[in-house]
């Protein structure tokens, strides 16, 4: 069998189907384009979404006639001299690829003019030249795409619906301008404006036009600087989540990517502040040096790979981390009312202040009642706050009822194994109970390594988490609570989970690696993979406390484990260590003990349905207000949920 060169006509049509997947991938590499060319204004106009005609204009520098012509070939570039300018790519396009795959499935005319006498006209049906003129000299560049895969039908029978293809060029040119928030985009799809920007370079502002202004307002501002990266962005409260994780956009030097380390970084960055399975809206733009990134992994550009990996992810981890420290992570509830519609066409502004701020008491109590009817006079106003606060320290004051008495000291010694990682925790409530979580002492004698710590103040209360005051318990399962901000909801399972997890977490990083001997030996069968996997991580896994001893073919004998395990749960920990190691091809032992620590708190905290006195009640709270992120609990379900004052009277009709 003979071995030919193909034809540029075949060779084209086969780059195509690596470039051009649908319409969208037209408009990504022609708007791409468009911004390396230094545009400003850049216009996208889509018929029957794109199937039928695109069309992208723009105000950038243009090309001349000879640079025009030159441009359909394959690999014709202008980003590209050598070899060493592939390592400090600065640009979106740079292989030479697009122009010629596109042409070559579709009929596209080109007017292009660099704004210095008359314009070049330029029609390709195809992959071949079919006309060649004079055009306008308007400065810029105009490319039209006609009848895309009209000479591939195979290609064109796999195209989705309209409204599925209109939906992925929406979702390319929301990337494009959260990545160049300084570029005026504007898309319409049938001459109706679908999406507009202003151009100004307010991030912020973009986001609330792509998510919608509520999203917007529940942005926090990150900005992070290593010696290698330079972050910044915005990120969503945890309240805020999607169930997918296309919500989380990440630009590269102005390049939208993507990238499983980096969603994972964002995501280790939330921490325990998500529930399972919810995903943040989160917009991150890091800036590097090139050299640290490759972006030649794929002709569409979008999946790189980074020299320094495991450094950016920690830098993305620490700015989340950071930026959630200063916040008060208590969602409100806030009741949804019908707004009148507006003209689409006018482009509202928006104003968001993001500064986290401490506000007095008295300053929430009176912007609330600022909102109220006119009679009431500024006075009334503070000596209703001033009446509250006497309330509550004549409440704080007063003898308790059904004090526990002081525990007797108990040293390490008279303690088993689990009682030396545990606090004394009762599960039955009743008058002469214990503490339903670890005493003060204990909690604060805990040597905190985590970066959260900041936020606790000296006198070792957090002061993103406000004092309440618990007025009653409804169902025996949520704890209501009150102070001059308005009223509160607590979920006390939640919350004493939180405690505990934070408990635990510390106490099994402080606890010696002793092995727990078993009477009775566990046996585990593992495929052949597996088999292999125990025998190349047997050091690994001897360092960790695990000695697989073979008893049989591919049957293993585990006849100790190290004493942080789970009681009830060794088996499943055992297995959970060799999936990590299957996945990741590593044992994370900080990962394995925090998951350790979660399932000991979700099973020794208090249930729903569970009655408590109100010293319990005012201790949970209190102990609560002490821990590093009292905000949800280690699942990432929210603890706290707020009532304001001004939402209270709403719902009762008291402001209208």
């Amino acid at each position: 069998m003979a071995i030919e060169l193909m034809s540029d006509a075949l060779s084209n049509k086969i780059a195509a189907g690596e470039v051009v997947e649908r319409p969208a991938s037209v408009i990504k590499e022609l708007v791409e384009n468009s911004i390396d060319a230094n545009s400003q204004m850049i216009k996208v106009d889509v018929y029957e979404a794109g199937l039928m005609r695109m069309k992208v204009t723009d105000d950038g520098d243009g090309m001349l006639e000879e640079d025009a012509s030159v441009a359909f070939l394959r690999h014709a570039t202008s980003k590209i001299k050598s070899e060493q300018d592939l390592f400090h790519v600065r640009t979106l396009g740079f292989r030479g690829e697009a122009l010629a795959s596109i042409a070559a499935v579709s009929k596209l005319t080109l007017k292009t003019s660099t704004g210095d006498g008359a314009g070049t006209l330029i029609q390709y049906e195809g992959g071949k030249e079919v006309n060649r003129d004079k055009a306008d000299a308007r400065k810029g560049t105009e490319i039209t795409v006609d009848q895309l895969f009209f000479n591939t039908p195979a290609r064109l029978k796999y195209m989705k619906t309209i409204h599925t293809e209109l939906g992925h060029i929406t979702d390319v040119i929301n990337r494009l301008s959260l990545s160049h928030p300084d570029i005026r985009f504007t898309l319409t799809h049938n001459d109706k404006v679908i999406f507009k920007s202003n151009g100004r370079g307010d991030l912020l502002q973009i986001i609330a036009q792509i998510y919608g202004i509520n999203v917007a307002k529940k942005m926090i501002k990150i900005e992070h600087d290593t010696l290698d990266y330079k972050i910044s962005g915005y990120i969503a409260k945890p309240e805020v989540t999607r169930s997918g994780r296309q919500y989380l956009s990440t630009l590269i030097n102005g390049r939208f990517v993507r990238s499983v380390i980096l969603n994972k970084a964002i995501l280790s960055g939330y921490h325990t502040l998500l529930p399972i399975g919810r995903h943040p809206i989160v917009v991150i733009q890091i800036e590097m040096d090139p050299i640290l990134v490759d972006v030649n992994v794929h002709p569409t550009k979008l999946d790189v790979r980074f020299s320094k990996e495991k450094e950016l992810f920690t830098a993305i981890e620490t700015a989340i981390k950071e930026a959630f420290k200063q916040e008060r992570l208590i969602p409100d509830y806030t009741e949804k009312k019908q707004k009148p519609k507006q003209d689409r066409s006018k482009q509202a502004s928006f104003s968001f202040d993001h500064t986290p701020s401490e506000t007095s008491a008295h300053n929430q109590l009176s912007n609330s009642r600022g909102r109220l009817t006119q009679q009431e006079s500024k006075e009334d106003v503070q000596h209703e706050a001033n009446d509250i606060k006497q309330h509550y320290e004549e409440t704080l004051n007063a003898p308790r009822l059904n004090q526990p008495q002081e525990r007797e000291a108990v040293t390490e010694d008279t303690l088993s194994l689990d009682q030396q990682i545990s606090p004394n925790l009762s599960e039955t409530v009743h008058e002469n109970a214990q503490p339903l979580m670890p005493s003060t002492d204990d909690v604060t004698s805990v040597d905190r390594t985590s970066d959260e710590t900041k936020a606790i103040n000296d006198s070792g209360e957090n002061s993103r988490m406000p004092l309440m005051y618990p007025v009653g318990q409804h169902h025996g399962t949520y704890i209501i609570a009150e102070n001059d901000q308005g009223m509160y909801l607590i979920d006390q399972h939640a919350a004493q989970e939180r405690i505990k997890y934070e408990y635990y977490r510390d106490k099994i990083v402080e606890v010696d690696p002793v092995l727990q001997e078993l009477l009775v030996p566990m046996t585990f069968d593992f495929s052949k993979q597996e088999a292999l996997l125990i025998e190349q991580y047997q050091t690994e896994l001897e360092t960790v406390g695990l000695f697989f001893e073979p008893f049989g073919q591919q049957t293993y004998r585990v006849s100790a484990h190290p004493n942080w395990f789970p009681a009830g749960f060794e088996e499943e920990t055992i297995r959970d260590i060799i999936a990590q190691i299957i996945e990741d091809e590593k044992i994370d032992l900080k990962k394995l003990r925090e998951d350790a620590a979660i399932l000991m708190a979700c099973k020794k905290s208090i249930k729903a349905n569970h009655h408590l006195n109100y010293d319990d009640m005012f201790e949970l709270l209190e102990t609560l207000r002490k821990t590093e992120a009292p905000f949800t609990c280690p699942h990432g379900r929210p603890v706290v949920i707020h009532f304001s004052t001004y939402e209270l009277e709403k719902m009762f009709k008291r402001i209208m």
